[in-house]
């Protein structure tokens, strides 16, 4: 069972769990693809599943999966945003000479 990453989204978390726990008993190397592509750290996902022993491993990846693609979101927002674009700090720099100028 083959997700994009929209479809992840739109996952809710007990969904995506089941979804994780079937790729740990299923297809191992599908989740590892799907970590890789969703760019989610080893070290931290190491360093969580060590922290927590006793807790459900797919709980913890699907909290992990969630806060990076809720991450991914906030930036494709920002960077999607249509408006005035801030001045570059040389041209302010420039305004704020002519204001001195005036005086």
């Amino acid at each position: 069972m083959e997700k994009t990453f929209s479809e992840l989204e739109q996952l809710g978390p007990s969904d995506l769990i089941a979804f994780i726990n079937d790729c740990i008993q299923h297809d191992f190397n599908k989740l590892v693809q799907l970590l890789y592509r969703i760019d989610v750290s080893e070290e931290k996902l190491k360093y969580i599943l060590q922290l927590n022993p006793n807790e459900d491993a797919a709980k913890l990846i699907a909290a992990v999966i969630i806060e990076r693609l809720a991450a991914t979101k906030a930036a494709r927002a920002s960077f999607s945003r249509t408006g005035k674009i801030d001045q570059p700090a040389s041209d302010k720099n420039a305004e704020h000479d002519e204001d001195l100028e005036q005086f």
